[in-house]
């Protein structure tokens, strides 16, 4: 609250405040550009061009309005942020932006576009001076117009052969880092509960208890996945992109693996949960199979063979365990 109280209004900005606003933002925007085409120089060389082209064009933008602020107002220019002024758009932290993919990127800068050109908008109504509001004018124009120049500078780097393996890339790191790691999460909590879960069930008749083991099992297996995972290996050398993520899907996907054939058991009648829990197993081992079959290239019958038979074996073993 007293964060929200010290900033500016816009509406309260002065015109040499106002062009500052602009300034710093073109500064920062330039530079989140830069660290863009530096993210993706590596693997896709043309994007990143493209990015350095659009970086370039923020440079342009913030020299035209330094010398604006220059004639007008001299050459000292008022330090204000976009963090500085109440309900301003803001941009996303370094640290949330600096692992996105080659799409997300893209449509994170689309994002920046069209904030940018309502701002300029925005501003340009608020001043008297011509010569700024004409300015500031065109710069609107100009950032709702920077989709058109990203199209030219595609066409300029990015010919289809760099679109169809920057494509590539793109994909392979996206199973890479999310779905490999998901799908043996999936696998892992699916498959591996199956035994303490029915046998839980079989061995007590007891729905509630059942589901606390169930409970139990997948929580304590999605932590143990997820950290496995993450530790396993940073992703430098490998190239399977952030151990972070990569520990995040693997460990959200065990406990949900677990946790669909235990949540039945929430059902007070045992024969009930037991077959709901039964069809929720069976559905959860053809979507391992699809999984496997669209991401991974697995022939689906061979998929779906290895895991309907291995999870049915372990289903089986938790049955006779329980009734044992």
């Amino acid at each position: 609250m007293l964060r929200t109280l010290s900033r500016r209004r816009f509406a309260d900005l002065t015109e040499q405040e106002i062009l500052g606003l602009a300034i710093s933002a073109e500064e920062d925007d330039a530079q989140i550009y830069r660290m863009y085409a530096d993210r993706l120089r590596a693997d896709y060389p043309g994007s990143a061009r493209v990015f350095d082209g659009m970086a370039a064009e923020e440079d342009g933008h913030r020299r035209k309005l330094i010398a604006l602020h220059e004639a007008r107002f001299g050459p000292t220019i008022p330090l204000i942020r976009r963090e500085h002024v109440s309900g301003f758009y803001a941009r996303r932290p370094v640290w949330l932006i600096e692992n996105l993919g080659l799409e997300r990127i893209r449509d994170e800068a689309e994002r920046m576009e069209a904030e940018a050109g309502a701002f300029y908008a925005k501003a340009a109504a608020r001043v008297a001076d011509s010569r700024t509001r004409a300015l500031l004018g065109d710069l609107a124009a100009a950032e709702a117009g920077h989709s058109a120049l990203a199209d030219t500078l595609i066409a300029e780097h990015v010919d289809d052969t760099t679109r169809d393996a920057e494509e590539r890339e793109a994909h392979r790191r996206f199973v890479l880092t999310w779905v490999q790691p998901g799908l043996a999460g999936l696998m892992d909590g699916s498959v591996s509960t199956l035994a303490p879960i029915f046998a839980a069930a079989f061995a007590t008749g007891d729905t509630w208890q059942t589901f606390l083991v169930g409970l139990a099992a997948s929580v304590g297996a999605g932590i143990s996945m997820g950290f496995t995972e993450a530790a396993s290996d940073d992703g430098q050398i490998s190239g399977r992109g952030s151990p972070f993520k990569r520990g995040l899907a693997s460990g959200m996907m065990t406990a949900v693996g677990g946790l669909g054939h235990a949540l039945p058991y929430l059902i007070p009648d045992f024969w009930t949960a037991t077959t709901v829990a039964g069809i929720v197993v069976f559905i959860e081992l053809w979507a391992i199979a699809w999984i496997q079959n669209r991401f991974m290239d697995t022939p689906f019958l061979r998929a779906a063979m290895q895991v309907v038979l291995g999870g049915g074996l372990v289903l089986a073993a938790g049955v006779l365990i329980g009734s044992g």
